[in-house]
């Protein structure tokens, strides 16, 4: 059974047929505490016509499997606000963002959080979110989308980078790796697991970041030397991180593993984290919500994306969902501002250029890997 922490940091694997579909037709979770438990899937009749302007009535929220807020904080905006909030998970983030597009015409809830900017492209071309943007806190204007920021508003962000288990590299008597030309060397053979690009969020972020890299000609070259060196391909980031990491917790074997820059905040033993997030490999992932066009209950979503960006949730996102909040308002916990060191710099691909040539990446990236 997954614990709480790994449900909100679990990959966001996604099927592989059911992303392409859309693409060619996206941090741990949260304590027990938490309201992330998914109602049954469906449409929003129960939703409350609120097109009057007036909150209050059900609100569905469809969401990825690693959304994760305290219950205590929902109850509390529930009651401030006359709101019936329903979750409803989607899968990983690709699959929400699959889902959001194929139920354009039909949406299967009101207000939508988690589509990421490696996603984004794709329902906001499909018009599947409505025009509404909420008053951003400070500092949140940095990641507002310059192509539909009047519909999607930023919540959250953190950056996927290759881990390293620093206690392994310790006692082999290694340097560790730092970049990403570090991984093709071979004295890191066979010592690296990452998610697929094809079947996780983090895992087409990665990707991205070699393309950002060694640009539309070279990527393909480096995956070749990559695999070559014994790089091992699995469908998520659990896998990779429970399965194959050797601080995992489990029998992993391989000490570096793609994950998150927030991951060294929840290795701390002894008063030392026992991983470490290079920096230099990152590609930064921001999070977005949004009202969906033809919501039964439009004024409710737009109070709950108007909830997401407020102090207080802002604030619980670091130890609910394991990400950093968009708000410069809010104080990180001491804890995780001393592990979860960001980078100054990040690998970044345009949404449009995503846009424009997801499926011949994820084509060529398949064709690679399956040499």
């Amino acid at each position: 059974m997954k614990t709480a922490r790994a449900r909100a940091l679990t990959a966001r694997t996604t099927g592989a047929a059911l992303l392409l579909a859309v693409t060619g037709c996206s941090t741990m979770g949260g304590s027990g505490d938490s309201a992330s438990e998914p109602s049954p899937s469906g449409t929003s009749e129960g939703s409350t016509d609120s097109s009057d302007g007036e909150v209050g009535g059900t609100v569905v929220l469809v969401t990825h499997s690693s959304f994760a807020l305290p219950r205590k904080l929902v109850r509390s905006f529930e009651s401030e606000t006359g709101i019936d909030l329903e979750t409803r998970s989607a899968g990983d983030g690709g699959t929400l963002t699959a889902r959001l597009s194929l139920t354009k015409d039909n949406p299967t809830g009101d207000v939508a959080f988690g589509v990421d900017n490696t996603f984004a492209s794709r329902p906001l071309d499909e018009g599947v979110f409505a025009t509404y943007a909420a008053d951003l806190p400070a500092g949140a204007d940095e990641y507002v989308l310059d192509e539909g920021g009047d519909r999607l508003t930023p919540v959250d962000v953190g950056n996927v980078c290759v881990n390293v288990d620093t206690t392994w590299f310790e006692r082999e008597g290694i340097e560790p790796p730092q970049t990403l030309d570090d991984l093709v060397d071979p004295a890191y053979e066979d010592l690296f697991v990452t998610s697929g690009a094809s079947t996780s969020s983090p895992g087409m972020a990665f990707l991205l970041s070699t393309i950002a890299e060694y640009g539309e000609d070279g990527w393909q070259d480096y995956w070749t030397d990559l695999l070559a060196n014994g790089a091992k391909v699995v469908d998520g980031w659990e896998d990779a991180y429970y399965g194959d990491f050797t601080q995992g917790g489990g029998e992993g074997e391989r000490p570096i593993v793609l994950s998150y820059d927030s991951s060294p905040a929840f290795t701390v033993q002894d008063g030392r984290s026992t991983t470490a997030a290079l920096l230099d490999t990152c590609f930064r992932q921001v999070e977005y919500a949004g009202v969906l066009e033809g919501a039964a209950n439009p004024a409710g979503a737009e109070a709950v994306v108007d909830w997401l960006v407020s102090d207080e949730v802002q604030a619980a996102l670091p130890t609910s969902m394991y990400v950093f909040p968009v708000s410069d308002a809010v104080e990180v916990p001491a804890d995780w501002a001393r592990y979860a060191a960001q980078p100054t710099e990040s690998y970044e691909v345009a949404p449009a250029d995503i846009a424009a040539n997801r499926e011949q990446w994820l084509t060529e990236w398949t064709d690679v890997i399956s040499r």
